[in-house]
């Protein structure tokens, strides 16, 4: 798709901006996946926000002035200042059922903006994966696994808050060593096989690595190199590398069209720029759109050490 059309089929009255091959867009996701026409979208690679709440301004705002709220402000570790990072082990019984409406009536727009046999790479974390990969499938996507992002982070192990002394032994919850991405796809119509589906959509299979091999599951990842953090200061920026595969992977002919809905600094948007694949990312918050308008192209020429990524 050229930009023009990308322009005219998504960027509807919205505030937009066009880079080479992709496009970024200022608005809620559920209003515009209301309004983009329907089967629209080959594929779907997001990051939402998994305590739903932790994007709320107040939240944003008790972020940045250190004083948490929702957002953990963790110790510093072997002289390493941790990222603040949600508490999604704070959310109680009510805030988890309106993560579940939330991921239902989401998954359900995205149902409708998808071709048959599109599919949707879903970021998580171990402690609410359940929970969202369920209320996806119940709303009726396909489960089609998980991708396993092997990375070694600094989140988790911590000894028991104000007791770190009493129990040296102890630690609240394990070291964090891998993300999970949940994969799921769109149905195919009803007696449609994935090569008819490929041949009339262009959707219902992955694409195979630049090598030949197919795309694994698992993926040995980096943490999001400091080079990237300083063109998007997004707390939630996954690195290049890890993102350029998925983006890959998602297109099983390398051509149609990818969205982010949760487009947050642009990154996702940036690989497809990367890839030249045509993509269209939309943010609600002024501020992080605003950063992606710089951030998208910025991170785009960033070369990774996955040389077969860097197209």
């Amino acid at each position: 798709m050229d930009l023009e059309q990308l322009s005219q089929a998504f960027a509807l009255d919205y505030p937009a901006e066009l880079f080479e091959s992709t496009l970024a867009v200022q608005a809620d996701c559920f209003e515009w996946m209301r309004r983009v026409p329907r089967q629209s979208v080959h594929a779907i690679v997001t990051d939402p926000p998994y305590g739903v709440k932790e994007y709320d301004l107040d939240q944003l705002e008790k972020r940045t002035n250190g004083s948490g709220g929702v957002w953990r402000i963790p110790p510093s570790f072997d002289g390493n200042k941790r990222a603040p990072l949600p508490r999604f082990t704070a959310l109680n019984i009510e805030e988890r059922k309106r993560l579940e409406t939330y991921f239902a009536e989401w998954a359900i727009l995205a149902l409708g903006i998808l071709r048959p046999g599109g599919h949707l790479f879903l970021a998580s974390n171990a402690f609410l994966a359940q929970v969202v990969f369920a209320s996806i499938v119940g709303s009726g996507f396909e489960f089609r696994g998980q991708v396993m992002r092997l990375v070694q982070t600094l989140r988790g192990g911590d000894r028991p808050k104000n007791a770190e002394q009493e129990f040296p032994d102890v630690c609240t919850m394990p070291r964090g060593r891998y993300e999970p991405w949940g994969l799921f796809r769109k149905p195919l119509l009803n007696g449609m096989t994935v090569a008819e589906c490929l041949r009339e959509y262009q959707t219902g299979g992955l694409r195979r690595r630049p090598d030949g091999n197919p795309f694994e599951d698992v993926i040995e990842s980096e943490r999001t190199p400091q080079r990237e953090r300083q063109i998007a200061n997004h707390p939630s920026l996954k690195p290049q590398s890890l993102l350029r595969r998925l983006v890959y992977a998602a297109l099983p002919l390398g051509e149609g069209v990818v969205v982010d809905p949760f487009m947050g600094s642009g990154s996702t948007a940036a690989a497809a720029e990367a890839l030249g694949y045509s993509c269209v990312g939309v943010e609600r918050l002024k501020e992080y759109y605003e950063m992606s308008r710089r951030a998208i192209p910025a991170l785009a020429h960033i070369v990774t050490d996955d040389a077969q990524m860097s197209l």
